[in-house]
C-alpha cells in the first residue's frame, strides 16, 4: 500500500512538472489574455439603485446578489426577454443598463429598447427605432431621452420622436462627435446632456479650414482615397464651439466663448441645477487655462472662476465634480502642485481648500458618501507601481486607505457610498474581487480567479530600480530566459514606449506585463523594459522632463538600462535588440540612428519620424510649434539621420494609419534610398494604429523572426 501511495504521489508530481513545461503559441502570446487564457472576471458589474445589492451578467442573463444575505437570484434571463420580443429574437443577453431592479434599457443595432418586470416575467415597455448608422448614443438622466449622431449631425429622441438638432451638409463640420481635439484633454464624448434632461450641450467642430490628408484604401482595385482632416503641428487647426439645444423650444444657442478661434474647449460640465455650463478654455499654446462659467439659456459669459498657467503646458484631463446636492461647490483636479490633486472650489468664494496633498497622484474620483462628507478615490500614494483605494473627509481632511492587498486596484462605489467594489491584481494574483463595507472596512471576497497560466513554463522576473542622471528613480523589469543558466550569454531585447500617458511597469498580472515577453523568454531571450522620464503616473516634473526635446531625455534614461544590462555577465552585449510601437517606434528608430553602436537590431512599429507631421494637440503640447522650437524639432527629426544607421532596422507601418500617418515611414524609406542605406520595411493594408487580432499575431511573428534572424547564433 505504501508503494502504491508513493507511486501515486510521483504520478501527481510528474504530471504537475510536465504541465508547467507548456509553451505559449504566438497567438497565445499576443491575444491569449483576451481569449483562451483570459482571467475570470465579474461581467458587467453594477450596483442596484438602492445600493443594497449588486448585479452581474452571466451566460443567459443577469444575477442579483443581496449584500446582507448573500442570496443570489436571477434578475432577468434571455428566455424571459425573448418571450416578449416577437421579432428579432436575441441570440445572447444584451448589455442592459438597469434603472432599478425592475426596469432597464439596452441598445440594439437599430433600436433602443426599454424593458420592465411584470410579475415573474419581463416585458418590452417601449421600443424606438433609430438610424442604422447611428453612433455616439447617449442616454439622458431621465433614462428615456437620448441623443445620437448620424455621420456629422446630431439628433435627439424625446418621447419616441426624433428631432434633428443640426443639419450641416458639409461633412467637415461635425456636431456631437467624440473626436473633437482628436480625443486629447480627457475628451471622450461630444454630447453633454443637462442634468434635468431638458437640454443638451454639444461640440461643433468646424474643420473645413484644415488641409485634406489622404488615407488610401488599398483593399479594393483600383484603390480609393478617403480624405481626412489631420491638423499637423504648426499648421492650421480646426475651430470648435459649444452649442446648447433646448429640446422643448427646439432652439440652439451657442456659448459666447471669446479667445483664439483655434483654442481648445475642455472639461465641459453642467451645474447640477442645469442653469450653467462650465468650460475649460485652453489657448492653442496650451499654457493658459481659464475655467469659465456661462449661462446655459443665453450663452452669455458669467465669469472666470480661476486660471492656471505654466511655462511648459497645462493639461486639463477631467470635468468638474460637484459635491452631492450642491449647485455651488465642486472639485477641480489639477496638477498645479506637481501632482494631480483635488481642490475644493465654491462659485462665490473661489478656492476653499486643497483636499489631497503629497508627492503622489489622485488617479480617479469614485464618488461620495454625503452623510459622512467623504470622497472616495484611487491614487498612487503607496507607490507609483500600484493604485489603491482611499477615502478622505472633505471637512477635516482625514484620509484612510480602504484595501489591504498589494497591486493595482480599481473601484466602483455604490450610490450611497456605503459599499465599494474592489477589483485588483498583482504579480501573483491574476484577479481578486472584494466588496468593501466603507464604514467597517470589512471586506468580502466574491471572486478569486484561477491562474490561467499555471500550466505554462514561466520565466523568472526581477524588479529593477535604477537612477536617472538627476537621481530620479527609474523602475524596470528584467525577464530571464526559462531554464536560465547564469554561465551562458543570452541575446537581449529592450522593449520600450517611454512616452506620455503610458506606464509599462506596474505590480499587476502577469508580472512580466506582456506574454510576448514570456514567449521570447521561452525561446532563449532576455527581455528588459523600463519607464523613463516622460511616461505616466510619476508627477509633472517627471513627465515634463522631455518638454521641447522628445527623444533626448528618454534615451538618456534608457541608456541607464543599457548600462545595467551590460553589467550583467549573462547579457551578450553584442546581441542586443530594441523594439517598440508608436512612441516606442519613434524611440526605437531614434536609438538606431542617434546611438547607432548600442543595438544590433531594431524593430520599429508605427513610428513618428518627424514631429512636424504629427497632430497639433499632442505635438505642440510637448514640443511647442516648429516655429517656436526649430532646434527641438530638428534634433528629434530622424529623416536627416538615416545615414547613421549601422545595425539592422525593420520598420512596420499600417498603410491606413490615421494616428501616425504612413507618410512618416514612407519619407524615411525615401531618405534611406537617397542615402544608400539599407533598411527592411513592412507595410500592411491596415487602418488601426495599434493592430489587434490575427493581424497582430502575424506582425509579432514577423518581429520575432527578424530578431531570430540577427540575434540568434
Amino acid at each position: 500500500m505504501k508503494l502504491h501511495k508513493f507511486s501515486l504521489l510521483m504520478l501527481v508530481l510528474g504530471s504537475s512538472v510536465f504541465a508547467q513545461t507548456q509553451k505559449f503559441t504566438m497567438a497565445e502570446a499576443v491575444n491569449g489574455l483576451r481569449s483562451n487564457l483570459a482571467v475570470k472576471n465579474i461581467s458587467q458589474f453594477s450596483w442596484s439603485g438602492d445600493g443594497k445589492s449588486y448585479i452581474q451578467a452571466v451566460k443567459g442573463g443577469y444575477l442579483i446578489t443581496d449584500l446582507k444575505t448573500k442570496k443570489q437570484d436571477t434578475l432577468v434571463s434571455l428566455t424571459q426577454l425573448n418571450k416578449n420580443l416577437a421579432d428579432n429574437k436575441l441570440k445572447s443577453i444584451p448589455q442592459i443598463k438597469f434603472i432599478s431592479n425592475s426596469n432597464g434599457y439596452f441598445n440594439l443595432k437599430d433600436k433602443m429598447v426599454w424593458v420592465e418586470k411584470s410579475g415573474s416575467d419581463w416585458k418590452m415597455k417601449n421600443s424606438v427605432a433609430i438610424d442604422k448608422d447611428a453612433s455616439n448614443v447617449k442616454v439622458f438622466g431621465d433614462n428615456q431621452t437620448f441623443a445620437f449622431t448620424v455621420k456629422n449631425n446630431l439628433f435627439v429622441n424625446k418621447n419616441g420622436k426624433t428631432i434633428a438638432v443640426t443639419n450641416d451638409s458639409d461633412e467637415n463640420i461635425l456636431n456631437g462627435a467624440s473626436t473633437v481635439h482628436r480625443n486629447e484633454f480627457g475628451i471622450d464624448t461630444g454630447i453633454f446632456p443637462a442634468p434635468n434632461s431638458e437640454s443638451v450641450a454639444f461640440y461643433r467642430m468646424d474643420q473645413t479650414m484644415v488641409a485634406d490628408y489622404p488615407i488610401i484604401d488599398w483593399s479594393v482595385t483600383p484603390a480609393v482615397n478617403h480624405n481626412i482632416k489631420y491638423p499637423m503641428a504648426g499648421q492650421t487647426s480646426h475651430q470648435v464651439s459649444l452649442g446648447v439645444f433646448n429640446i422643448k423650444n427646439q432652439s440652439t444657442t451657442f456659448l459666447k466663448i471669446e479667445g483664439e478661434k483655434d483654442q481648445y474647449l475642455t472639461a465641459v460640465t453642467w451645474s447640477p441645477d442645469s442653469k450653467y455650463i462650465f468650460v475649460g478654455v485652453l489657448n492653442r499654446g496650451q499654457n493658459h487655462l481659464k475655467m469659465n462659467q456661462y449661462d446655459a439659456a443665453t450663452g452669455d459669459f458669467v465669469k472666470t472662476l480661476f486660471e492656471e498657467t505654466s511655462d511648459k503646458y497645462v493639461e486639463p484631463q477631467h470635468p468638474l465634480t460637484f459635491f452631492p446636492n450642491s449647485n455651488t461647490d465642486f472639485i477641480w483636479q489639477s496638477q498645479r502642485t506637481g501632482y494631480n490633486h483635488l481642490f475644493h472650489y465654491n462659485l462665490e468664494k473661489g478656492l476653499v481648500a486643497q483636499i489631497t496633498k503629497g508627492d503622489w497622484l489622485v488617479t480617479d474620483i469614485l464618488g461620495f458618501n454625503e452623510k459622512k462628507k467623504e470622497i472616495y478615490f484611487t491614487s498612487t500614494k503607496e507607490t507609483p507601481l500600484e493604485k489603491h483605494l482611499y477615502k478622505i473627509n472633505w471637512a477635516n481632511f482625514k484620509m484612510q486607505k480602504l484595501d489591504n492587498a498589494e497591486g493595482v486596484h480599481t473601484g466602483v462605489l455604490s450610490s450611497d457610498g456605503n459599499y465599494l467594489y474592489d477589483t485588483y491584481s498583482n504579480a501573483n494574483t491574476p484577479r481578486a474581487v472584494n466588496i468593501i463595507n466603507t464604514n467597517t472596512l470589512k471586506s468580502d471576497n466574491i471572486l478569486t480567479a484561477e491562474n490561467t497560466l499555471k500550466n505554462y513554463q514561466r520565466p523568472e522576473i526581477k524588479n529593477v530600480e535604477l537612477k536617472a542622471d538627476d537621481g530620479t528613480p527609474l523602475y524596470g523589469k528584467i525577464i530571464l530566459p526559462t531554464n536560465f543558466d547564469p554561465n551562458k550569454k543570452y541575446p537581449t531585447i529592450v522593449y520600450l514606449y517611454n512616452g506620455p500617458h503610458l506606464q509599462l511597469i506596474t505590480n499587476s498580472f502577469p508580472a512580466s506585463g506582456n506574454l510576448w515577453y514570456e514567449y521570447m523568454a521561452q525561446n532563449g531571450y532576455i527581455i528588459f523594459t523600463m519607464d523613463g522620464r516622460g511616461s505616466a503616473n510619476r508627477g509633472l516634473k517627471f513627465e515634463q522632463a522631455v518638454f521641447r526635446n522628445l527623444g533626448t531625455t528618454e534615451m538618456n534614461d534608457q541608456m541607464k538600462g543599457v548600462e545595467y544590462l551590460k553589467s550583467l555577465s549573462y547579457v551578450d552585449s553584442e546581441r542586443m535588440g530594441i523594439h517598440g510601437w508608436s512612441f516606442g517606434g519613434f524611440m526605437t528608430t531614434s536609438f538606431m540612428l542617434r546611438k547607432p553602436d548600442v543595438f544590433k537590431v531594431g524593430v520599429a512599429g508605427g513610428p513618428v519620424i518627424d514631429w512636424s507631421m504629427y497632430e497639433i494637440m499632442y505635438g505642440e503640447r510637448y514640443m511647442d510649434s516648429p516655429k517656436e522650437n526649430p532646434q527641438g524639432y530638428a534634433t528629434s527629426n530622424l529623416l536627416n539621420k538615416v545615414q547613421n544607421l549601422k545595425g539592422k532596422l525593420l520598420m512596420i507601418h499600417g498603410a491606413q494609419d490615421d494616428v501616425v500617418v504612413w507618410q512618416h515611414s514612407v519619407k524615411f524609406v525615401k531618405s534611406a534610398v537617397d542615402n544608400g542605406v539599407q533598411i527592411d520595411y513592412f507595410a500592411y493594408p491596415g487602418h488601426p494604429h495599434n493592430v489587434i487580432g490575427k493581424d497582430r499575431v502575424h506582425l509579432m511573428q514577423k518581429v520575432t523572426d527578424y530578431f531570430d534572424q540577427y540575434l540568434k547564433k
